[in-house]
Order: structure tokens, then C-alpha cells, then sequence
């Protein structure tokens, strides 16, 4: 199989079944994040997610995959429905100063790591 690069622009084809796949992955990712919220309340749980998502992604990309809808599916749709930046405006928002400050400063040296250590593992 020759060398693909995932980075490449996907070659032309049917729109309506990428996108139908991204929305499916999307509501994937929604449902698992849905259910680890109801699951395990409170500020962490967001903080949690966004750093799987992160691992997550790292080792998507460190994998690349060589199929068309493979990283539109899981990144784009699974990954980008499952993390989500809002839950973290909204929490640092409503937290204390030191809190908020904690929590961004967390999550980004966090998801940077997670993102970082997938990328080492995948490749």
C-alpha cells in the first residue's frame, strides 16, 4: 500500500457521505461525553475529557490512518463532539479566580502533555 498522507487534501468525491459520517461520529462523541458527565459530575469532568480527547488525537494523528473517512470520522466528528471548548469557558466563568486560573493553566499544560504523548506512542 503506498504512503498516504493524511495531511493531503482528500481527493474529490460524494460530499454527503463525509458529512453524514462526521455527524454520526459527532453524536458519538456527544453521547460519551453526555454520559461521563451524568456519570461523574463536577469541574473535573471536563478537564478529564478535554485530556483524553487530547490523547486521543495525538495518537490519531500519530497513527495516520490511511482511510478517506477515518480522521474526518474520529477526529472532526467522535473527538470534536466528545471534547468541547465551551464546557471550559463556561466552568472557568463560573469558578473562583484561583480555581479558573488553576483549571486553564491545567488544562493546557495537561491536554499539550496528553496530545504530545499520543503523537510519541502512535509513532
Amino acid at each position: 500500500m503506498p504512503d498516504v498522507d493524511p495531511e493531503a487534501p482528500v481527493a474529490p468525491g460524494p460530499l454527503l457521505p463525509l458529512v453524514l459520517l462526521v455527524a454520526v461520529g459527532g453524536v458519538l462523541g456527544s453521547l460519551a461525553r453526555w454520559a461521563l458527565t451524568e456519570a461523574f459530575p463536577g469541574l473535573g469532568t471536563t478537564l478529564g475529557i478535554n485530556v483524553v480527547g487530547s490523547f486521543a488525537l495525538g495518537l490519531l494523528v500519530g497513527l495516520r490512518p490511511h482511510g478517506r473517512l477515518s480522521r474526518p470520522f474520529l477526529g472532526t466528528g467522535v473527538l470534536g463532539g466528545f471534547t468541547t471548548f465551551s464546557a471550559l469557558a463556561v466552568q472557568t466563568v463560573d469558578a473562583s479566580r484561583g480555581t479558573a486560573v488553576a483549571y486553564l493553566a491545567g488544562t493546557l499544560v495537561l491536554g499539550t502533555a496528553a496530545a504530545a504523548l499520543g503523537l510519541r506512542m502512535a509513532r
